[in-house]
């Protein structure tokens, strides 16, 4: 068995892969909502930028495969560890888990990651490749995010998803460290305070989006 084999093998080897990729998504997540916002300043500024990126050619696609397997191993890790700590214990422990990681994210973090793989699923279907998008325009981003946001049933289930994401960064981001062994416990850590501002404010950015769109807002 190869070293990287033991790794994946063990549940701190998974819980380690789980960071790491969590960090590549947060990363693409910051660079995501900041290309988003871009919707605010006019159509010429958030197409130029996607045509920028499909200039790109193999390079964008190299990303997307970075972002798709990052994605494949957590999850299959997220659910590794889950049927793991149920067969290790399947009745839980009368003593409450560690303060530090017992938040209402920590604790809604499986259901959150069930719904952000399925929201993840619609906005490719509705976003990249139309599929599910009554008016969409290849190329032009502005349109389809105007025209993309005009039914309330969609923007509410963006809203909701959001909210999932926002949990999902803040606790990710907080105990990443912690899992890659880079910080040791701490009554009052700052990557925690840290994380609530970072995870704070790409919830805002994708939340405010859908909103000022079906608000009139832009358009």
């Amino acid at each position: 068995m190869t070293r990287l084999q033991e790794l994946w093998s063990s549940s701190v080897g998974k819980k380690a892969v789980m960071a790491a990729t969590g960090i590549i998504m947060a990363l693409y997540l910051i660079s995501h909502v900041l290309a988003n916002l871009l919707v605010f300043q006019g159509p010429e500024k958030i197409n130029a930028y996607s045509a920028f990126l499909h200039r790109l050619g193999i390079w964008l696609w190299v990303a997307r495969a970075v972002l798709i397997a990052a994605l494949l191993l957590h999850v299959v890790a997220a659910v590794q560890l889950a049927v793991r700590g149920r067969a290790a214990r399947p009745v839980p422990y009368a003593k409450g888990p560690d303060p530090q990681a017992a938040t209402f994210a920590s604790k809604t973090i499986r259901w959150g990651g069930g719904l952000i793989f399925v929201f993840l699923v619609y906005h490719i279907l509705h976003f990249t490749t139309g599929t599910v998008h009554p008016s969409f325009v290849e190329g032009d981003p502005y349109h389809n995010v105007v025209s993309g946001f005009y039914q309330p049933v969609v923007v509410a289930f963006y809203e909701l998803a959001m909210i999932s994401v926002g949990f999902h960064l803040y606790h990710g981001m907080w105990s990443s460290p912690r899992s890659l062994g880079v910080s040791r416990p701490s009554a009052f850590p700052l990557r925690r305070r840290v994380a609530l501002v970072l995870g704070g404010l790409v919830w805002i950015g994708f939340t405010v989006i859908p909103i000022a769109v079906y608000a009139g807002v832009v358009r």
